[in-house]
């Protein structure tokens, strides 16, 4: 039989060395779940070491298959194009390497417990949900199918939970901006505005984020995803479904 798939988990990178931490938080929670698991990180940009460093290493150590996991919550061009291109580039410099790109993050029934948690850990309670309305942040694209998905996920959450509203808002390349939001819920007449981040790590676009809450007047501004103990369990989760293919009798 072969052995486990190793976990490489692709982050997109950030010059703000608190994107490097928590990416490297999560991982740690995600190797405290599964001690036996080999899970590895490597960056599109600005940190260190990149995918094909991380793969050179896997490779060299004598791993030969390898499940590689944007760690995004949208299907949008790093997942689409960018990272399949330096998977297919790296692979074919190492052609005993099988690399399964798995599945992004989201939509997922925990994402959503995630940002109820960073929600209440920023002191909201249940008896605030009906006069509470919540901006969905995200980072924000220019694909089409990604926009559609955060619009889904916001008029999702606020039919399941309670909410008095949830509008999604971006950062960047879409409207509406998070101060937007913000002031159309003030309008719809909702007693508490609240931000939660749809992103992973802090950095440039959530900075843009918390300063749209901030400029519009929210009442809350919650964390990041970052580490929580769900997006942990949904890697995990992501990683099974693409390792299924992997994990077969060697020819």
């Amino acid at each position: 039989m072969r052995a486990r798939p190793a976990l490489l988990v692709i982050a997109h990178g950030s010059r703000d060395p608190r994107h490097a931490a928590t990416v490297g938080a999560l991982c740690a929670r995600v190797r405290e779940l599964h001690p036996e698991l080999r899970v590895e990180v490597g960056y599109l940009d600005f940190n260190a070491p990149s995918v094909p460093q991380v793969l050179e290493r896997l490779h060299a150590d004598g791993v030969r298959d390898v499940v590689a996991l944007p760690l995004l919550l949208t299907r949008a061009f790093h997942a689409k194009t960018d990272i399949p291109a330096v998977l297919r580039e790296a692979c074919a410099r190492l052609p005993r390497l099988s690399v399964q790109q798995a599945d992004v993050l989201g939509p997922a029934p925990l994402l959503v417990g995630a940002l109820e948690r960073r929600l209440s850990e920023a002191g909201l309670a249940p008896a605030d949900r009906a006069s509470t309305g919540v901006v969905l942040a995200s980072a924000g694209s220019s694909d089409p199918e990604a926009i559609a998905v955060i619009a889904e996920i916001a008029r999702e959450w606020r039919r399941t939970t309670g909410w008095c509203a949830v509008r999604p808002a971006f950062a960047s390349a879409s409207l509406p901006r998070t101060a937007d939001a913000v002031r159309e819920l003030r309008a719809l007449g909702c007693a508490r505005v609240a931000v939660a981040p749809y992103v992973i790590a802090p950095g440039r676009l959530p900075d843009v984020i918390a300063k749209g809450a901030a400029d519009a007047g929210a009442d809350t501004l919650a964390d990041v995803l970052g580490p929580a103990p769900e997006l942990a369990t949904l890697v995990l989760r992501r990683y099974a479904a693409a390792a299924t293919g992997l994990t077969t009798v060697a020819a």
